[in-house]
C-alpha cells in the first residue's frame, strides 16, 4: 500500500521497520519536531525521525495539522492509509478523512479498556493479568474507534511497564502489517460500551512510595512506573528511585528494613531487585547495598 506513517517515540519505531520491510510505499513520515534534550539543550529528533532518515523516508515534523496548508499537503500524499503510533499531535477531521482507507492506530491496550495517554503503566498499576494491542480506525474521539484486530498477552507478575513496552511495540508491528494484508477482508467491529477505562497520564505525584498500602499494590507502582518517572523512597535524605520488585511475605511496621532490601509493608512486604541511587545508573539491589546502609525504616 501506498502509507503514510505517523509517530515518534521509540514504541513507533518496529512498526515502521515492519512496514518498511512489508514493502509498503511510505510516501512521507511524520513525526514530533526536534526538542531541546540533553546538557547542551540541543535540538534532538525523535526516535522516529533517526529511523526513517536511516531508511531513506521523507520526513515532516509540522508543530500542528490545524491550518489548512498543513492538511492541503498531506492530502496531496493521496496515501491509500495513515499508520498512526503514538504520534503525539490530535489529527483534526481532515486529516482523518483523507486517505482512502482511513487512519490506522495501534494502541497498547485491549480497547475499550485502558483509552488514553498511558495505558501500559495503568494496565499494570491495576493488577491487570493480561493486556495487548489493539489496531483501530481512528475517528475524532479519544480511542473510541472500531477495532479491526487484537492481539493479547499475558503480563508477567515481575514485569515493568519497560518490559511490556517492549513486547507490545514487537506485537503491534506484527499486527499492522497483518492487518494491512488482510484488510479488505476484516471487518471493524464497534467497541462495547461496557467496560471503558481512561489511563490518564501518570503524574510524577504518584511516584513516592507509601508503605502503609498493601505489599501488592507498592509492588505494581513499582513496577508500573519503572523506568519512568520511577518510584521512590527516601533513604538517609536521598531519593532513591526503585524499578523492580516483588512481593513476599513479612510482618512489621510498614517501612521497616526487614534486610536484603526487602520492606515491609501495610501488609506483607516487597523485596527490591533493581534500584537506582541520585545521579547514578540503575543497579541491582546487591549492588545498592554495597555503597550504602539502609536505615532501620525507610520514608
Amino acid at each position: 500500500m501506498k502509507l503514510v506513517f505517523m509517530g515518534t517515540p521509540e514504541f513507533s519505531v518496529p512498526a515502521l521497520d515492519a512496514l518498511h520491510a512489508a514493502g509498503h510505499d511510505i510516501v512521507a513520515v511524520y513525526t514530533q519536531p526536534p526538542r531541546p534534550a540533553g546538557r547542551g539543550k540541543k535540538d534532538r529528533p525523535s526516535p522516529v525521525q533517526k529511523r526513517a532518515e536511516a531508511l531513506g523516508l521523507p520526513v515532516r515534523h509540522p508543530k500542528s495539522l490545524r491550518d489548512t496548508d498543513a492538511q492541503g499537503a498531506f492530502a496531496d500524499l493521496n496515501a491509500d492509509a495513515a499508520v498512526v503510533v503514538a504520534y503525539g499531535l490530535i489529527l483534526p477531521a481532515p486529516i482523518l478523512a483523507a486517505p482512502r482507507l482511513g487512519c490506522i492506530n495501534i494502541h497498547a491496550s485491549l480497547l475499550p479498556r485502558w483509552r488514553g495517554a498511558a495505558p501500559i503503566h495503568r494496565a499494570i498499576m491495576s493488577g491487570d493479568a493480561e493486556t495487548g494491542i489493539s489496531i483501530m480506525l481512528m475517528d475524532l474521539g479519544l480511542d473510541t474507534g472500531p477495532v479491526l484486530m487484537t492481539r493479547k498477552t499475558p503480563i508477567g507478575p515481575a514485569e515493568t511497564t519497560g518490559d511490556l513496552h517492549e513486547r507490545l511495540a514487537s506485537i503491534g508491528a506484527d499486527a499492522i502489517v497483518e492487518t494491512l494484508a488482510d484488510f479488505e477482508s476484516l471487518k471493524a467491529q464497534p467497541q462495547p460500551e461496557e467496560g471503558v477505562t481512561y489511563a490518564v497520564k501518570v503524574d510524577k505525584s504518584e511516584a513516592r512510595i507509601d508503605w502503609s498500602r498493601d505489599c501488592d499494590a507498592v509492588d505494581r507502582q513499582i513496577r508500573a512506573l519503572s523506568p519512568f518517572p520511577g518510584a521512590w523512597c527516601e533513604i538517609d535524605g536521598e531519593r532513591v528511585k526503585l524499578l523492580r520488585s516483588i512481593s513476599v511475605l513479612g510482618s512489621a511496621p510498614p517501612g521497616t528494613h526487614l534486610g536484603d532490601f526487602t520492606i515491609a509493608c501495610g501488609t506483607g512486604a516487597v523485596r527490591i531487585l533493581d534500584a537506582q541511587r541520585s545521579g547514578k545508573r540503575p543497579m541491582s539491589a546487591e549492588e545498592v547495598l554495597r555503597g550504602m546502609t539502609l536505615p532501620e525504616t525507610l520514608s
